[in-house]
């Protein structure tokens, strides 16, 4: 497109009366922020993190107007970066993409190259976003328990919040690795998916839940994948086995952890956090390697995934913020 040809994006903006009104709009790339890399997107993804964009949280939008979109795939416009050239399929996943920065919800982005990754070439960018950065953030919790030294045979590893895109593609990693995986799920609709994607059982959010102020619980778990936080965290922390690891990356449940030191002193479980934003590029390119080759489950998680355009993410986003959503909701920038 020549450079003032508008395109569409979807903008969040402080409306009257201090409320937010997120609509399409036009752009132009003149209006995209500086960087060496201008990519022409394919697909995005909705991700809670994008939900709290849509709603202007504080926590993820530094100034108005904004655009969201916390990773994007697609194919290289213009660089001034050696690296890239045009052409080139690639990804975005993390950074400051779409919190605080200009992100995916948008046909362009312009982005400094080192947040960019090429595209395994075992991947489309359909496939990349269906992983996105909910799948990257799995690869990473699952690669926190393998080098823990958790080995299949040890016991069941749980996942939390298992319908969401974090879950699902983490049962389905796991599975594929030969881990014995339970799922907890508040939506007993979803079971039989779940166990498509490898879950041995499912079990409610009341089975790890506890409230009491039991420092210690019976031992179930070798390790876990929690992506809720709060008590769900801790309750998962004090039923965790000897040596165990447990990953943490949500915070839906709650942003408090109330727990002792009893399960790090007595048990020795170790509690691993998982921030996906910062992720040095090493690792990054390690787990991006591990998604399109041994750990590759894109033709498990294809029936999940659905495509919806700009002018449906709203709607998107308040499924998911009420907690109704599962599987994961690919965005193609257009109207």
């Amino acid at each position: 497109m020549p450079f003032q040809e508008s395109f569409p994006c979807l903008m969040v903006r402080r409306a009257v009366g201090n409320d937010v009104a997120v609509a399409v709009e036009q752009i132009t790339l003149a209006d995209l922020p500086p960087g060496d890399v201008v990519i022409d997107v394919e697909y995005s993804s909705i991700n809670y993190k994008d939900a709290l964009a849509c709603q202007a949280h504080p926590g993820v939008v530094r100034k108005l107007p904004h655009i969201p979109g916390i990773d994007c795939a697609g194919t290289v416009r213009e660089s001034s970066d050696s690296r890239f050239a045009v052409g080139d399929a690639v990804l975005v996943t993390g950074y400051e993409l779409g919190a605080p920065a200009w992100g995916g919800y948008s046909q362009c982005v312009r982005v400094p190259a080192d947040w960019v990754v090429p595209l395994p070439t075992s991947l489309s960018t359909k496939q990349a976003m269906t992983y996105g950065t909910a799948g990257f953030t799995a690869a990473q919790c699952v690669l926190a328990i393998v080098k823990h030294g958790i080995q299949p045979a040890q016991g069941e590893v749980v996942v939390t919040g298992a319908s969401g895109g974090v879950g699902s593609i983490a049962i389905a990693i796991l599975a594929k690795l030969g881990y014995t995986v339970v799922a907890v799920s508040g939506k007993p609709a979803q079971a039989e998916m779940l166990k498509q994607l490898g879950a041995a059982r499912v079990i409610p959010r009341g089975e790890v839940d506890d409230s009491s102020d039991t420092p210690l619980l019976p031992a179930r778990w070798s390790a876990a994948v929690d992506t809720v936080g709060g008590k769900t965290l801790a309750t998962i922390m004090r039923s965790t086995d000897y040596r165990g690891c447990v990953t943490a990356c949500g915070l839906v449940g709650g942003t408090e952890l109330p727990l002792t030191v009893y399960p790090l002193i007595l048990r020795g479980v170790t509690l691993a956090g998982i921030d996906s934003a910062k992720c040095p590029r090493e690792p990054r390119m390690e787990i991006w390697k591990k998604l399109s080759g041994e750990w590759n489950v894109s033709d498990k998680l294809e029936p999940l995934a659905r495509e919806v355009t700009l002018s449906a993410v709203p709607q998107e986003v308040a499924t998911m913020l009420a907690g109704q959503n599962y599987g994961r909701i690919l965005v193609r920038p257009t109207l």
